[in-house]
């Protein structure tokens, strides 16, 4: 079904670690934890900033990639790892992106299930990546249904 994506990318999207939105992410996460949103903390830490949470970069945006067109509800998100260079530092910005790894298929208990591997990349301003990230996308029968028509 998404066989022909795979090696896709999007293309680099820009995005800014700003500290409301850290704090905000870190309040949802219940992760009080100073360093994320205490400047003071920040400043004294071996950063000298605040650093954002380390499922931070679920909320940037990593642009779409053309040709793939998956529905808006009825996706499960079955897995997800990050991989660091270094923690996120609050103010500064990156360029996201991301590629369409591998898809596969498998027979479950409630049918035929397709599994959409994503890796996600955040780079500094000079090209370095910072993160790197695996999701994995489960895509239901009645999903596949809906697809296919």
């Amino acid at each position: 079904m998404f066989s022909e994506q795979v090696g896709k990318r999007s293309t680099k999207v820009k995005n800014v670690v700003e500290r409301g939105a850290v704090k905000k992410f870190a309040e949802a996460i219940g992760d009080l934890h100073p360093i994320y949103f205490d400047e003071e903390t920040g400043r004294n830490s071996r950063y000298q900033n605040n650093i954002a949470p380390p499922t931070f970069p679920r909320t940037f945006d990593y642009g779409e990639i053309e040709g793939l067109n998956l529905p808006g509800k009825g996706l499960i998100h079955g897995e997800q790892t990050f991989l660091y260079e270094r923690p996120l530092v609050v103010g500064e910005e990156l360029f996201c992106y991301c590629e369409v790894k591998r898809y596969f298929e498998k027979k479950g208990n409630f049918g035929e299930l397709g599994f959409l591997v994503l890796e996600s990349f955040g780079e500094d301003l000079g090209g370095y990546v910072i993160f790197s990230s695996t999701s994995t996308i489960v895509i239901s029968e009645a999903v596949r249904k809906v697809l296919i028509k």
